[in-house]
């Protein structure tokens, strides 16, 4: 059965200004270097400052006896998420015609990762740093919102489906472990409420725009304004539609959302068993993605609200606090800070790749002239 072709909002026009500088706002090398040094004073606090505390002391000693192996399996685990994270980033984007080679998607991602991690606002440094990025791999702008929209989609959409199923699946008794109110049904309404919202906006018109055009009659202040406002729904609606194909299709974008979720959160499960004992998996699986709200603080990374929110979850479901502290902080040094030193370097990687890409558009008309002649 052959799939309708669907509406594209606010087309493309033939000509785009280049824009050859990485986003200012947020990729300036002040702020980068300021962003690393308030994630440095936040990480004193947290590594240093909460052992200080009235009976963690003691128990931050656990670090000193943790078992090798588990460790070594966490860094594994790490590798297999972002793993996971550049092959969903490879498929949304090549399948969306970008010409990009395995090594510049990771050189993106990572770099992305870097951003998020140093800038706050739920990963907004991320975001257009991204978008810079494949501007500059020559994918118009239009296309390039529409894949962001698919990637984040797919990505979230795994994140609110499996918060839902577990937060019900504990509340009702079909998983093991305790399940207390505000860490079970709390979140599993939000999930549910989340995707609702991003049921009911994927039956938002794709040519909405086109809509309102005719509607307005094409002029006027009015009419521009009508215009603007339903391009973002219009484009959402359009990303959401196709993230439902790639799922019918099973596109390998899909298996790199799960893979990402699923070692992120083994990460913190072998960095349990490194300490002591750990948690049945759904309470490890709900507390993980109850702590991860914490990137929507603005904070650089959600640093301090993602550590907080982990360890106060685990705790309200009964976890021991002082392993809850070793292992979350354990957590966070494989999943967050580790890949922050890769993703450093393919931010200075990332921009001498786009200085090649430069370079070989001003030499594609000399190379092709002799051709024409």
């Amino acid at each position: 059965m052959t799939r309708a072709p669907v509406d594209v909002p606010n087309p493309t026009p033939p000509e785009e200004p280049d824009d050859e500088e990485m986003p200012r706002v947020q990729m300036t090398r002040r702020r980068f270097v300021l962003g690393v040094s308030l994630i440095a004073i936040v990480v004193a606090i947290l590594y240093y400052g909460i052992p200080q505390l009235t009976g963690l002391d003691e128990t931050w000693q656990r670090i000193e006896r943790g078992d090798p192996w588990w460790l070594a399996l966490a860094a594994a685990f790490t590798v297999l998420s972002f793993a996971g994270y550049v092959m969903l980033f490879h498929y949304v984007f090549v399948e969306g015609g970008a010409r990009i080679a395995l090594r510049e998607s990771y050189e993106i991602t990572m770099a992305s990762l870097a951003a998020t991690r140093i800038f706050a606002a739920g990963g907004a440094g991320g975001i257009a740093l991204t978008a810079w990025a494949m501007r500059r791999a020559g994918m118009d702008r239009r296309t390039v919102a529409d894949r962001t929209i698919v990637f984040l989609v797919l990505t979230y959409a795994v994140y609110m489906a499996v918060m839902l199923a577990v937060g019900v699946g504990l509340r009702v008794e079909l998983l093991p472990g305790p399940a207390p109110f505000g860490m079970t049904v709390v979140p599993a309404v939000f999930a549910a409420v989340a995707i609702a919202l991003t049921l009911l906006l994927s039956l938002t018109p794709t040519d909405l725009q086109r809509r309102v055009d005719a509607a307005a009659g094409g002029g006027g202040r009015i009419a521009r304004v009508a215009r603007r406002g339903a391009t973002l729904p219009a484009s959402m609606s359009a990303g959401v539609r196709h993230s439902f194909e790639l799922v019918r299709t099973r596109d390998p974008a899909v298996l790199g959302a799960f893979a990402y979720w699923t070692f992120n959160i083994a990460v913190l499960w072998a960095s349990f068993r490194a300490f002591g004992e750990a948690p049945p998996w759904p309470v490890i699986v709900q507390a993980y993605f109850v702590g991860m709200l914490g990137n929507l603080l603005p904070l650089p990374g959600g640093v301090g609200g993602v550590d907080g929110g982990m360890i106060g979850a685990l705790i309200a479901f009964g976890v021991d606090g002082g392993l809850a502290v070793v292992a979350v902080l354990t957590y966070r040094a494989f999943a967050f800070w580790l890949p922050t030193i890769p993703g450093a370097v393919a931010f200075f990687q990332l921009r001498r790749t786009v200085a090649r890409w430069r370079e070989e558009r001003d030499q594609a008309p000399t190379t092709a002239a002799p051709a024409r002649a």
